[in-house]
């Protein structure tokens, strides 16, 4: 050990080779950050474009669990639950509906990836039992891309 320290003692002694040399000019920094900053501007726009689709993905599989659990519901108790009752109801017997046998999913009714609740109705508009709906990330009816309503089949 000894012997290493003293050579390095040693070639740090020699002239010309000074502590100051070994590290980054302020120039070279600069021109990293740049590139990086680059790299970031080309990449950063692609990855936060796949957060948004997977967070639609991510609605979509979970309204299918709701589905799964309102089918379990109609099964046991001859109906869907009221939109007033919401779906609140498959965790617990809200109206004291006949035949109910829940909960019906295994923990607490999930929010959307946005964190706002889904959106039910019964009876759905256009004929359909129910609808099961979230209105994206802008909350709002209507909208494209991350904003844009994803609809339970």
């Amino acid at each position: 050990m000894q012997n290493t320290s003293s050579a390095l003692r040693a070639q740090l002694a020699r002239p010309g080779l000074s502590l100051r040399r070994r590290g980054f000019t302020l120039l070279e920094l600069l021109v990293v950050l740049l590139i990086i900053a680059l790299l970031a501007g080309y990449v950063g726009p692609k990855l936060f474009g796949e957060v948004g689709k997977a967070r639609s993905k991510t609605a979509a599989s979970q309204m299918k669990g709701i589905e799964s659990a309102l089918d379990r519901y109609r099964l046991d108790t001859g109906h869907y639950p009221a939109t007033e009752a919401g779906l609140p109801a498959l965790m617990t017997n809200v109206g004291n509906s006949a035949g109910w046998d829940g909960p019906y999913m295994s923990s607490q009714i999930p929010n959307d990836p946005w964190g706002k609740p889904y959106i039910y109705r019964s009876p759905g508009e256009n004929g359909k039992d129910y609808d099961l709906m979230t209105y994206g990330a802008d909350g709002k009816p209507g909208g494209s891309g991350e904003d844009a309503d994803i609809v339970a089949k």
